[in-house]
């Protein structure tokens, strides 16, 4: 937004100073008549010394000058002390202005770097702590987050390119096979490319659910964990049967404020993500809710593999998968490497927390927080 030049700080608070000053020093005057001058006759007056002409260098009379003759003796120095206060608020005021908005200077610099897109830089400012240093404090501490952001941001859309132009390079070579074929069963060549256009509608999905959740573009309204829970084990137990694992369901109302349509994709994430990392047989999840004093908890347990504990800190990366599985064929189950990315960004978006551990028995702990 444009607008019309104006003094700067340094010039108003250099103002401010010597009108403060310029104001304290006027104040004597009244301050001198109250207490001094009004004690002074109002016309000079002659008296008479005491022992006559004896003392030859003294007077036989003295003078005391009246309420005019101290005003006009006092009115010029008072005048040149006003002046000198003047000078000394200007001077004084511009260099004490100037050493106390030099941090705000280096801030405004800093600003109009990450303006142009160098999130790199960090003020830090040194010194005990004002609002100054706070405030460079903090705008470090957002640069840090922009920057962390960013990267993760153009990561992503790599990967996400990356993995979006696969299904369509597999569409593209299954035409040019068909086109090149003409005697191709047609039954199979439209059955893989089911699969794969699938496989792309359930990425995008899971890109826009991702998005949705990071800007926080949602109305919150009451919602019990619990029943989301039974909800999401519900529809994913035929396809934990039929991979022969066992899912159970235990709990106590969650009441938590929410998007009830992400609680849910949260859920059945976290849910789905157990049942295909799990043992090929005789495997068991566990979903469990609770609730106490400081918010409810969602925890998600599942046998499985014995994981590396670096590995599991890195699953709520986006396109990030924990071991290599077996495909099943179905784009429903097999998974676009978003899951915990989107379990991640949900519980964020509701200010609460994430949390995986691995079992030592094998398997994965996965705790969500919510207030």
């Amino acid at each position: 937004m444009a607008r019309p030049p104006g003094m700067s700080v340094r010039l108003k608070l250099t103002l401010s100073y010597a009108g403060f000053l310029m104001l304290a020093g006027a104040l004597l005057l009244p301050v001198v008549w109250l207490f001094l001058l009004r004690y002074v006759p109002d016309q000079a007056v002659t008296v008479p010394t005491e022992g006559g002409t004896d003392d030859m260098m003294r007077s036989p009379y003295l003078f005391i000058p009246g309420r005019s003759d101290l005003w006009s003796a006092f009115a010029p120095k008072a005048a040149a002390v006003l002046v000198f206060l003047l000078l000394c608020g200007l001077v004084g005021g511009w260099f004490l202005a100037g050493r106390m908005l030099a941090p705000l200077g280096r801030i405004t610099e800093a600003t109009r770097r990450a303006a142009a897109g160098s999130l790199a830089h960090r003020i830090r400012l040194r010194g005990r702590r004002d609002e100054f240093r706070e405030l460079a404090d903090a705008f470090d501490g957002m640069l840090g987050r922009l920057d962390a952001h960013v990267a993760e941001q153009r990561r992503f859309a790599a990967n996400a390119s990356h993995e979006l132009r696969t299904p369509l390079t597999i569409t593209q070579t299954l035409l040019e096979v068909a086109r090149k074929d003409p005697d191709r069963d047609l039954g199979r060549l439209v059955e893989s490319l089911h699969a794969v256009n699938a496989r792309a509608i359930h990425l995008t999905e899971a890109l826009l659910v991702l998005s949705r959740a990071d800007q926080r573009s949602f109305v919150r309204e009451y919602v019990d964990l619990s029943l989301v829970a039974e909800e999401a084990t519900e529809t994913l137990l035929p396809f934990a049967e039929q991979r022969g694992v066992t899912l159970e369901t235990t709990g106590d109302l969650a009441p938590v404020q929410g998007e009830p349509a992400l609680l849910l994709q949260l859920t059945t994430n976290l849910v789905h993500n157990a049942i295909v990392h799990n043992l090929p047989a005789s495997g068991w999840v566990r979903v469990t809710t609770r609730s106490d004093g400081a918010g409810v908890e969602l925890v998600v347990e599942n046998t499985g593999a014995v994981l590396d504990p670096g590995l599991v800190a890195t699953l709520t990366e986006p396109f990030r998968r924990g071991t290599d599985r077996v495909r099943t064929g179905d784009a429903a189950h097999d998974g676009s490497g978003l899951g915990l990315a989107i379990v991640a960004s949900i519980a964020a978006a509701h200010d609460g927390t994430l949390t995986l551990v691995p079992r030592a028995e094998g398997g994965l702990r996965v705790a969500v927080r919510l207030p």
